[in-house]
């Protein structure tokens, strides 16, 4: 009996030391997430910047492999161009659409207002509700403030990553000679290599292979939209193509987004409830089996991990949170898993229980 007294008493600070491993782990998540919520202004065009400095850097070593003519001098140069002319055009698009809708809006205030009374027929309503009453505190003045406001606040994001991927640009050479500087000795230094390796292999190939996935998602999407005759299919699909790259939340954007607006253009519901039925069944088709092929093993995530990670991300920095936390979690996951007292929150992350069965420290 004294025995298994001293035996239970042995076992205690074990128990102990692991509780509070765990109570200082989650109040350094508490304060690391408090701290990336009060810099968010500054944070996110950085993160931002470094995930389009990320696929320069990718697209540059893909140029400079695979186009022969094309000298490897001129490789970094040429994929600048091509991201940041990616990224203004994504500015501007969003913001001419949305100037378009504004010029449309007591358009499709009417039809709105048509199709309240006759759904509201159809429910019973003896006095079917108006879109006035319904938003009688959303005043058309409110509506284009907040838009205009949420505009101005984009393009001061927008102006602001690329003045932070301007000079990580220029400083991107000299990344790899601090890291080694930061590190001591020969082994710390073949470790933060492969570190580096691990996180720009992961991104890049989540990146890629999601970049491949959803051009095919938008441009079938399109040619879906274009033959049922939706206006402004060029915007739809470029907006198919950005959700693509959010997890869980991306998927309902690109079904449900179009048809919805196919509401407000077609005097039926047969043309809309055609598209809906039409988007969900190619987001279906390339969920269940282009992306398994593209990502393989690649992203070795945990579903529940990605939903957790979509939410903090969110929560944190808003839509560029959501845009960026698959990528963030892979950051994250490869830089705890080189370390024994955090490779458990990795194991815990990873699809397999196994983020990097090479990693031993």
């Amino acid at each position: 009996m004294s025995g298994q007294d001293n035996h239970s008493i042995e076992r205690r600070p074990d128990l102990g030391q692991g509780s509070v491993r765990i109570g200082v782990v989650a109040l350094a998540v508490i304060a690391t997430g408090f701290a990336l919520w009060a810099l968010r202004s500054i944070l996110t065009p950085l993160a931002l910047a470094v995930f389009l400095l990320l696929m320069i850097d990718g697209l540059a070593r893909g140029l400079s492999q695979r186009v022969s003519w094309l000298p490897n001098a001129a490789a970094l140069p040429v994929a600048i161009v091509i991201i940041v002319a990616i990224f203004a055009g994504a500015i501007w698009a969003v913001a001419d659409n949305a100037a378009h809708f504004a010029r449309q809006a007591s358009g499709y205030s009417a039809r709105l207002n048509a199709l309240i009374s006759d759904l509201a027929t159809r429910s019973g309503f003896q006095a079917p509700p108006t879109l006035d009453d319904l938003l009688a505190d959303a005043s058309p003045a409110k509506v284009v403030g907040a838009v205009a406001g949420g505009l101005r606040r984009g393009g001061e994001v927008a102006v602001f990553v690329l003045i932070y991927l301007g000079f990580l640009i220029a400083a991107r050479r000299g990344f790899p000679h601090k890291l080694h500087s930061l590190v001591s000795g020969a082994s710390e230094g073949v470790e933060a290599d492969r570190l580096l390796e691990r996180i720009r292999g992961g991104v890049e190939s989540y990146v890629w292979g999601q970049t491949i996935i959803a051009a095919i998602i938008s441009v079938a999407s399109g040619a879906i939209m274009g033959i049922l005759g939706l206006q402004h299919v060029v915007f739809w699909g470029f907006l198919i193509f950005l959700a693509s790259f959010i997890p869980v939340l991306g998927g309902a954007v690109g079904v449900l987004i179009p048809p919805l607006f196919g509401l407000l253009q077609f005097s039926n519901y047969t043309i809309p409830l055609v598209m809906l039925v039409g988007l969900e069944l190619l987001h279906v088709a390339v969920g269940q089996v282009l992306q398994p092929r593209l990502h393989g093993k690649n992203l070795n995530i945990d579903p529940v991990a990605v939903v957790l990670s979509l939410a903090f991300w969110s929560l944190i920095w808003g839509v560029a949170g959501a845009f960026l936390s698959i990528p963030l979690t892979v950051i994250a996951m490869a830089v705890m898993a080189e370390f024994q007292s955090t490779r458990w929150i990795a194991v815990l992350l990873s699809s397999d229980g196994q983020p990097y069965p090479e990693t031993s420290r």
